[in-house]
C-alpha cells in the first residue's frame, strides 16, 4: 500500500518520482529542526525540500527559504543567518486550524456574549 501512497500523494512527503529524482540527481545539503531535508542538484542549479510530514510551505524556516530561492548562495549549514534577540522561533501558519488567532470581535467565537467591541444598533437607542 505504501507504493500507491508514494505514487499518488504529494502532500505527505515525497512521491516515488521525487524519491528517484533525488537519489539520481540530488545531494543532501542539510536539515532543519523540523526534520525537513534540503537538496540541490549536482550542478547546483536546482534546490528543493523534502518535507517531514505534510507539505506545507510555511514550515520552511526563513534561512532555508532564502537558500531555496537563491537569495543566499551558501546554505544555513555553512553560513547561518545572524539572529537578533527580538526574533521569535519559526512557527507554522495556523490559519484555518483551531489554533488560529481570533480577535475578541470574531464571529467564530462560540459565545456571542464574548464579542466585546461590537454593540448592535437598536432603533430605541
Amino acid at each position: 500500500m505504501w507504493i500507491v501512497d508514494r505514487i499518488l500523494t504529494w502532500w505527505r512527503g515525497q512521491t516515488l518520482n521525487t524519491m528517484v529524482w533525488t537519489a539520481l540527481h540530488g545531494e543532501k545539503v542539510g536539515e532543519d529542526d523540523q526534520g525537513n531535508v534540503y537538496y540541490q542538484s549536482k550542478n547546483g542549479k536546482r534546490r528543493w525540500v523534502i518535507y517531514n510530514g505534510e507539505s506545507e510551505a510555511s514550515r520552511v524556516p526563513v534561512e532555508w527559504h532564502g537558500w531555496l530561492h537563491h537569495t543566499f548562495k551558501e546554505p544555513p549549514t555553512e553560513a547561518p543567518l545572524p539572529r537578533r534577540d527580538w526574533e521569535l522561533p519559526h512557527q507554522m501558519n495556523m490559519t484555518g486550524t483551531p489554533q488560529a488567532y481570533r480577535p475578541k470581535s470574531s464571529l467564530y467565537l462560540a459565545d456571542p456574549k464574548e464579542r466585546s467591541d461590537y454593540d448592535a444598533w437598536t432603533p430605541e437607542g
